[in-house]
Protein backbone atom coordinates (compact mmCIF):
# COMPACT_ATOMS: atom_id res chain seq x y z
CA UNK A 1 0.00 0.00 0.00
CA UNK A 2 2.90 2.37 0.60
CA UNK A 3 4.33 1.66 -2.53
CA UNK A 4 0.88 2.34 -3.85
CA UNK A 5 0.45 6.14 -2.19
CA UNK A 6 4.25 7.04 -3.08
CA UNK A 7 3.52 5.68 -7.47
CA UNK A 8 0.27 7.89 -6.96
CA UNK A 9 2.22 11.06 -5.57
CA UNK A 10 4.67 10.81 -7.95
CA UNK A 11 2.51 10.50 -10.98
CA UNK A 12 0.44 13.47 -9.81
CA UNK A 13 3.94 15.77 -9.34
CA UNK A 14 4.83 14.80 -12.36
CA UNK A 15 1.97 16.79 -13.78
CA UNK A 16 1.60 19.73 -10.87
CA UNK A 17 5.66 19.92 -11.81
CA UNK A 18 4.92 20.99 -15.84
CA UNK A 19 1.63 22.80 -14.59
CA UNK A 20 3.90 24.88 -11.86
CA UNK A 21 6.46 25.80 -14.61
CA UNK A 22 4.25 27.14 -16.89
CA UNK A 23 2.28 29.53 -14.30
CA UNK A 24 5.87 30.14 -13.31
CA UNK A 25 6.26 31.44 -17.12
CA UNK A 26 3.44 34.04 -16.55
CA UNK A 27 5.76 36.77 -16.18
CA UNK A 28 6.22 36.50 -19.90
CA UNK A 29 3.06 35.80 -20.57
CA UNK A 30 0.68 39.31 -21.91
CA UNK A 31 0.03 41.90 -19.61
CA UNK A 32 -3.05 40.13 -18.02
CA UNK A 33 -1.17 37.45 -16.79
CA UNK A 34 -2.52 34.90 -18.95
CA UNK A 35 -1.35 32.11 -20.96
CA UNK A 36 -1.05 32.54 -24.67
CA UNK A 37 -1.66 29.06 -26.90
CA UNK A 38 2.04 29.56 -27.77
CA UNK A 39 2.94 28.81 -24.55
CA UNK A 40 1.11 25.97 -23.45
CA UNK A 41 2.12 24.46 -26.75
CA UNK A 42 5.31 24.65 -25.07
CA UNK A 43 4.93 23.78 -21.97
CA UNK A 44 2.63 20.72 -22.88
CA UNK A 45 2.72 19.50 -27.09
CA UNK A 46 -1.08 20.60 -26.88
CA UNK A 47 -4.03 20.13 -25.03
CA UNK A 48 -7.12 18.49 -26.27
CA UNK A 49 -10.96 17.70 -24.92
CA UNK A 50 -11.51 13.87 -24.63
CA UNK A 51 -15.14 14.86 -23.55
CA UNK A 52 -18.58 14.97 -24.91
CA UNK A 53 -20.40 18.16 -25.14
CA UNK A 54 -23.77 17.26 -23.48
CA UNK A 55 -27.14 17.20 -25.49
CA UNK A 56 -30.21 15.92 -24.31
CA UNK A 57 -30.34 13.79 -27.28
CA UNK A 58 -27.24 11.99 -25.99
CA UNK A 59 -27.10 8.25 -25.58
CA UNK A 60 -28.52 7.34 -22.18
CA UNK A 61 -27.86 3.82 -20.41
CA UNK A 62 -31.64 2.12 -20.05
CA UNK A 63 -33.36 3.31 -17.60
CA UNK A 64 -31.15 6.13 -16.47
CA UNK A 65 -32.66 9.78 -16.31
CA UNK A 66 -33.27 11.76 -19.52
CA UNK A 67 -30.80 14.75 -20.08
CA UNK A 68 -32.80 18.33 -19.36
CA UNK A 69 -30.95 21.12 -20.45
CA UNK A 70 -33.16 24.29 -20.38
CA UNK A 71 -33.02 28.01 -19.64
CA UNK A 72 -33.89 29.08 -16.23
CA UNK A 73 -32.53 32.65 -17.05
CA UNK A 74 -32.74 34.74 -19.73
CA UNK A 75 -30.31 37.94 -20.82
CA UNK A 76 -33.06 39.72 -22.02
CA UNK A 77 -35.48 38.81 -19.44
CA UNK A 78 -33.25 38.23 -16.11
CA UNK A 79 -29.71 40.38 -17.24
CA UNK A 80 -27.95 36.91 -16.83
CA UNK A 81 -28.45 33.83 -18.59
CA UNK A 82 -28.27 30.29 -16.70
CA UNK A 83 -29.62 26.85 -17.61
CA UNK A 84 -30.97 24.23 -15.34
CA UNK A 85 -29.36 21.14 -16.31
CA UNK A 86 -30.92 17.93 -14.90
CA UNK A 87 -29.19 14.63 -15.97
CA UNK A 88 -27.60 11.00 -14.15
CA UNK A 89 -24.03 11.23 -12.54
CA UNK A 90 -23.30 8.38 -14.98
CA UNK A 91 -24.55 10.24 -18.39
CA UNK A 92 -22.35 12.10 -20.96
CA UNK A 93 -18.86 11.67 -20.59
CA UNK A 94 -18.38 10.49 -17.19
CA UNK A 95 -16.12 9.05 -14.05
CA UNK A 96 -17.55 6.70 -11.17
CA UNK A 97 -16.36 6.82 -8.01
CA UNK A 98 -15.79 3.42 -6.10
CA UNK A 99 -19.18 3.25 -4.39
CA UNK A 100 -21.09 3.30 -7.80
CA UNK A 101 -20.49 -0.67 -7.43
CA UNK A 102 -19.28 -1.67 -3.75
CA UNK A 103 -21.31 -0.07 -0.96
CA UNK A 104 -18.48 -0.40 1.35
CA UNK A 105 -16.33 2.09 -0.90
CA UNK A 106 -15.56 6.03 -1.21
CA UNK A 107 -18.46 8.35 -2.55
CA UNK A 108 -17.14 10.96 -5.17
CA UNK A 109 -16.80 13.87 -2.58
CA UNK A 110 -14.47 11.49 -0.62
CA UNK A 111 -11.76 10.41 -3.42
CA UNK A 112 -8.51 12.63 -3.10
CA UNK A 113 -7.43 15.21 -5.20
CA UNK A 114 -4.42 12.84 -6.63
CA UNK A 115 -7.77 9.93 -8.36
CA UNK A 116 -8.61 12.83 -11.11
CA UNK A 117 -4.54 12.92 -12.69
CA UNK A 118 -3.36 10.21 -14.29
CA UNK A 119 -0.55 9.17 -16.80
CA UNK A 120 -2.56 8.11 -20.17
CA UNK A 121 -2.17 4.70 -21.73
CA UNK A 122 -3.61 4.02 -24.67
CA UNK A 123 -4.57 0.42 -26.59
CA UNK A 124 -6.07 0.22 -29.63
CA UNK A 125 -8.16 -2.59 -30.35
CA UNK A 126 -10.34 -1.15 -32.80
CA UNK A 127 -9.16 -3.65 -35.49
CA UNK A 128 -10.44 -6.33 -33.10
CA UNK A 129 -14.02 -4.53 -32.20
CA UNK A 130 -14.50 -4.02 -36.15
CA UNK A 131 -14.84 -7.90 -36.44
CA UNK A 132 -16.60 -8.58 -33.21
CA UNK A 133 -18.35 -5.59 -31.02
CA UNK A 134 -18.66 -7.52 -28.30
CA UNK A 135 -15.00 -7.72 -27.89
CA UNK A 136 -13.51 -7.33 -24.36
CA UNK A 137 -9.14 -6.09 -24.72
CA UNK A 138 -7.57 -8.99 -22.25
CA UNK A 139 -4.52 -9.80 -21.13
CA UNK A 140 -3.00 -10.54 -24.24
CA UNK A 141 -4.10 -7.26 -25.41
CA UNK A 142 -2.04 -5.56 -22.40
CA UNK A 143 1.30 -7.73 -22.93
CA UNK A 144 1.34 -6.77 -26.59
CA UNK A 145 1.27 -3.17 -25.48
CA UNK A 146 3.76 -3.54 -23.15
CA UNK A 147 6.33 -5.06 -25.47
CA UNK A 148 5.46 -2.27 -28.02
CA UNK A 149 5.89 0.61 -25.66
CA UNK A 150 7.50 -0.60 -22.04
CA UNK A 151 5.78 -1.15 -18.91
CA UNK A 152 2.60 0.43 -17.95
CA UNK A 153 3.68 3.06 -15.30
CA UNK A 154 2.28 3.12 -11.89
CA UNK A 155 -1.36 4.97 -11.39
CA UNK A 156 -2.27 4.49 -15.42
CA UNK A 157 -5.52 5.31 -16.56
CA UNK A 158 -5.62 2.49 -18.86
CA UNK A 159 -7.98 3.01 -22.04
CA UNK A 160 -9.23 0.89 -24.21
CA UNK A 161 -9.41 2.75 -27.92
CA UNK A 162 -12.59 0.72 -29.80
CA UNK A 163 -13.32 3.19 -31.88
CA UNK A 164 -17.33 2.63 -30.82
CA UNK A 165 -17.12 6.79 -30.64
CA UNK A 166 -18.43 6.89 -34.16
CA UNK A 167 -21.60 5.28 -32.92
CA UNK A 168 -22.36 8.51 -30.63
CA UNK A 169 -24.64 10.45 -32.56
CA UNK A 170 -26.82 7.31 -33.27
CA UNK A 171 -28.33 6.09 -29.67
CA UNK A 172 -29.45 2.92 -31.21
CA UNK A 173 -26.12 1.79 -32.54
CA UNK A 174 -24.20 2.82 -29.69
CA UNK A 175 -26.01 0.66 -27.61
CA UNK A 176 -26.56 -2.28 -30.03
CA UNK A 177 -29.18 -3.90 -28.23
CA UNK A 178 -30.38 -7.26 -29.73
CA UNK A 179 -33.68 -8.60 -29.73
CA UNK A 180 -33.43 -9.75 -26.34
CA UNK A 181 -32.31 -5.54 -24.86
CA UNK A 182 -29.52 -7.70 -24.39
CA UNK A 183 -26.15 -4.79 -25.63
CA UNK A 184 -23.41 -5.62 -27.69
CA UNK A 185 -20.74 -3.11 -27.25
CA UNK A 186 -17.09 -3.79 -26.45
CA UNK A 187 -15.27 -3.46 -23.06
CA UNK A 188 -12.54 -4.80 -20.94
CA UNK A 189 -12.35 -8.03 -19.46
CA UNK A 190 -12.35 -9.21 -16.07
CA UNK A 191 -8.79 -11.20 -16.57
CA UNK A 192 -6.86 -7.65 -17.73
CA UNK A 193 -8.53 -5.59 -15.00
CA UNK A 194 -7.31 -8.02 -12.01
CA UNK A 195 -3.92 -8.30 -13.37
CA UNK A 196 -2.92 -4.59 -13.69
CA UNK A 197 -4.72 -4.06 -10.32
CA UNK A 198 -2.37 -6.95 -8.71
CA UNK A 199 0.85 -5.99 -10.93
CA UNK A 200 0.51 -2.52 -12.00
CA UNK A 201 -1.08 -0.32 -9.20
CA UNK A 202 -3.94 0.50 -11.83
CA UNK A 203 -5.29 4.01 -11.51
CA UNK A 204 -8.51 3.69 -13.52
CA UNK A 205 -9.46 2.48 -16.50
CA UNK A 206 -11.52 4.24 -19.27
CA UNK A 207 -13.23 3.45 -22.44
CA UNK A 208 -14.88 5.34 -25.63
CA UNK A 209 -18.26 2.87 -25.06
CA UNK A 210 -21.05 3.53 -22.29
CA UNK A 211 -19.04 1.25 -19.79
CA UNK A 212 -15.92 -0.88 -19.00
CA UNK A 213 -17.44 -4.11 -18.62
CA UNK A 214 -18.72 -5.17 -22.10
CA UNK A 215 -22.49 -4.56 -22.99
CA UNK A 216 -23.37 -7.88 -22.80
CA UNK A 217 -21.93 -8.62 -19.04
CA UNK A 218 -24.56 -7.76 -16.84
CA UNK A 219 -22.81 -8.67 -14.15
CA UNK A 220 -20.22 -6.01 -14.01
CA UNK A 221 -17.05 -8.08 -13.07
CA UNK A 222 -14.81 -5.52 -14.04
CA UNK A 223 -16.53 -2.46 -12.53
CA UNK A 224 -17.06 -4.01 -9.41
CA UNK A 225 -13.28 -5.00 -9.27
CA UNK A 226 -12.16 -1.76 -10.46
CA UNK A 227 -14.00 0.48 -8.05
CA UNK A 228 -12.28 -0.59 -4.58
CA UNK A 229 -9.20 1.87 -3.22
CA UNK A 230 -9.19 5.41 -4.96
CA UNK A 231 -9.69 3.96 -8.56
CA UNK A 232 -12.25 5.11 -10.90
CA UNK A 233 -13.72 4.64 -14.31
CA UNK A 234 -13.79 7.01 -17.02
CA UNK A 235 -16.66 6.40 -19.38
CA UNK A 236 -18.07 7.83 -22.80
CA UNK A 237 -14.26 9.41 -23.97
CA UNK A 238 -14.19 10.96 -27.04
CA UNK A 239 -11.23 11.90 -29.17
CA UNK A 240 -8.94 9.54 -28.56
CA UNK A 241 -7.37 9.03 -31.75
CA UNK A 242 -5.56 12.49 -30.59
CA UNK A 243 -3.82 10.41 -27.56
CA UNK A 244 -0.45 8.56 -28.52
CA UNK A 245 -0.21 5.32 -26.95
CA UNK A 246 1.89 6.86 -24.01
CA UNK A 247 3.55 10.15 -22.70
CA UNK A 248 0.44 11.82 -22.25
CA UNK A 249 -1.75 12.74 -18.98
CA UNK A 250 -5.03 13.21 -18.53
CA UNK A 251 -6.76 15.12 -15.58
CA UNK A 252 -10.31 15.07 -15.05
CA UNK A 253 -12.59 17.38 -13.95
CA UNK A 254 -16.82 17.27 -12.70
CA UNK A 255 -18.49 17.53 -9.76
CA UNK A 256 -18.26 16.18 -6.13
CA UNK A 257 -21.96 15.74 -5.12
CA UNK A 258 -22.27 14.61 -1.30
CA UNK A 259 -22.54 10.63 -1.21
CA UNK A 260 -22.14 10.93 -4.94
CA UNK A 261 -21.23 7.87 -7.05
CA UNK A 262 -19.53 9.93 -9.77
CA UNK A 263 -19.99 12.79 -12.42
CA UNK A 264 -20.47 14.02 -15.81
CA UNK A 265 -16.92 15.17 -16.80
CA UNK A 266 -14.93 17.32 -18.38
CA UNK A 267 -11.40 15.27 -19.26
CA UNK A 268 -8.31 17.10 -20.60
CA UNK A 269 -5.74 15.25 -21.91
CA UNK A 270 -2.17 16.90 -21.96
CA UNK A 271 0.18 15.76 -24.66
CA UNK A 272 4.17 15.98 -24.65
Amino acid sequence: MLHYVKAQTRCALGLALCLFLVVGGTAMAGDDGALTPEQMARAFGKVVFLSHVNTPDMPIFPGDPEPVLEPAFTVEKDGFYLLSVTMGEHSGTHWGAPAHFNADEKTADKLPATSFVFPAVVIDIRAKVAKNPDYALSLADVQAYEKAHGRIPAHAMVIAFTGWEKRWSNPEAFFNEDKDSVMHYPGIDIAATQWLIDNRALGGLGIDTHGVDPGADESYATNTALLKGDRIHLENLAGLEQLPAKDAWIVVGGVRNLNGSGSPATVLGFLP
